[in-house]
């Protein structure tokens, strides 16, 4: 409706500067007239040398039909002649004539006498008091486009309301679907969908929100999983503490250093659980103390190399690092040490016995990237873009938090990680890292 009244108003708006034009071009038409008249009354004079009323009457039966009333009055301001004096002068059928043909042309307007002086020579000799009749067909005009401007209200108004509407009910129908759709998720239920049947923004945003319906049917899974993983790893070392300690108070089992053992060693488990999953919710919420400096990688990774060293012969399984001297980076130890303990630990897992891991360093511009490479079993394809996701867990198993843990821990320390992937020959995992200090870090 907006736009209608905008567009009819502009309309109005066009209509009443194309009447001042036309009032205006009347005007200067006027005015020529009028002075036509003038220089023939003059010129008259001139011949004459004097007025003469009957030789004025035909010039103000002139005027007349140029659509003017006139009166004319010599430099005494004494009356010579008028429009009602010349009428009279002529023959019953010229009158008659003349009266038609000016009913026709005109209607006597109601306006003041406007007096013109006349002068010859530099001499007045006279005045002519002139009133502009209407004219029929300037009025004819002015009432056609009143008219129009009606018409164009009634109809072209109307029609730019109802093409306005269909508009905004095409603009506005999807955008109350995705309301729908976004009322019924706020209730609890996903499986909401829009349909995609334009590309436009509208388009884009119906495919955005199905993707997050998506993503939050993926996550509501993944939390449902969790809970039965969680429950399932929970219960495991829950279940030997409670059966040995039965068996301890039934006097089936003797109570003992080793039984003592035996329950802290369950209750790591416990503790362990319960760490991954605290930890990784900090580092979700970005709330994870991190104390990062330059050091250098050879000692660092060196340092992992040897802890798992004996993991690694007990497997057979060759792990071997490659870093150049020097090579620094500017990262937490402590968590960079979680983050490469973490990957080489899956490689472990991954690889057989006469496999191999490799640790690498390679300095990329201002990073510094760290590859674990194996020839392991390698990670399906369908697996690769959910590895990250929290609680997702493939077929090796676990709760699903490791992987999740080294990429948000990376990416709070200005990182990040990729992953390439067969199935079946090997994994190459590449986390990087800056080299120098960041600005404004913490």
């Amino acid at each position: 409706m907006i736009v209608g009244a905008v567009a009819l108003s502009a309309a109005i708006v066009l209509r009443q500067l194309m009447l001042v034009d036309f009032r205006e071009y009347l005007e200067g038409e006027t005015e020529d007239r009028v002075y036509g008249i003038l220089a023939s009354l003059e010129a008259s004079y001139e011949r004459q040398s004097g007025w003469r009323e009957e030789s004025q009457s035909r010039e103000v039966m002139w005027a007349l039909t140029e659509g003017f009333e006139v009166r004319l009055v010599d430099e005494n301001g004494k009356l010579v002649t008028d429009t009602s004096r010349a009428i009279q002068g002529v023959s019953p059928l010229f009158e008659r004539r003349l009266k038609a043909f000016s009913q026709f042309r005109t209607e006597p307007g109601g306006g003041e006498f406007v007096p013109y002086p006349m002068f010859l020579g530099g001499r007045p000799i006279g005045t002519l008091e002139v009133r502009e009749l209407r004219g029929a067909k300037e009025k004819v005009f002015i009432q056609r486009s009143a008219g129009l401007l009606l018409v164009s209200i009634l109809f072209v108004g109307a029609a730019a309301v109802v093409l306005s509407f269909l508009f905004s009910q095409r603009l506005t129908g999807p955008i109350k679907e995705l309301a729908r759709a976004a009322s019924a998720i706020s209730r609890g239920d996903l499986r909401s969908q829009v349909a995609v049947s334009r590309q436009d923004e509208v388009g884009n945003l119906a495919v955005a929100f199905n993707r997050m319906v998506k993503s939050l049917q993926t996550q509501e899974s993944l939390r449902k999983k969790l809970i039965a993983d969680v429950a399932h790893e929970l219960r495991t070392p829950l279940g030997v503490m409670r059966g040995e300690l039965e068996a301890v108070m039934d006097g089936m089992l003797p109570h003992g250093p080793e039984r003592v053992q035996s329950l802290y060693e369950e209750t790591g488990r416990l503790k362990k659980i319960v760490d991954g999953i605290e930890e990784l919710n900090e580092a979700e919420a970005g709330v994870l103390s991190l104390n990062r400096q330059q050091f250098n990688l050879k000692p660092f990774l060196q340092n992992i190399v040897d802890r798992f060293r004996a993991s690694f012969l007990e497997k057979a399984v060759a792990l071997e690092v490659r870093c150049g001297e020097g090579v620094t980076v500017f990262a937490d130890p402590e968590r960079l040490s979680q983050i490469v303990v973490n990957l080489v630990s899956n490689a472990l897992k991954a690889t057989g016995a006469g496999g191999h891991v490799l640790i690498g360093v390679v300095p990329v511009e201002v990073e510094v990237a760290i590859t674990i490479e194996d020839n392991g079993s390698g990670i399906r394809e369908e697996d690769l873009p959910y590895l990250f996701e929290r609680f997702y867990r493939g077929p090796g198993g676990g709760l699903g938090i490791g992987l999740t843990i080294v990429k948000e821990l990376l990416e709070a320390q200005g990182g990040r990680i990729e992953v390439k992937s067969v199935y079946g020959a090997g994994s190459f995992f590449t986390a990087f890292l800056p080299g120098a200090p960041l600005h404004n870090s913490s």
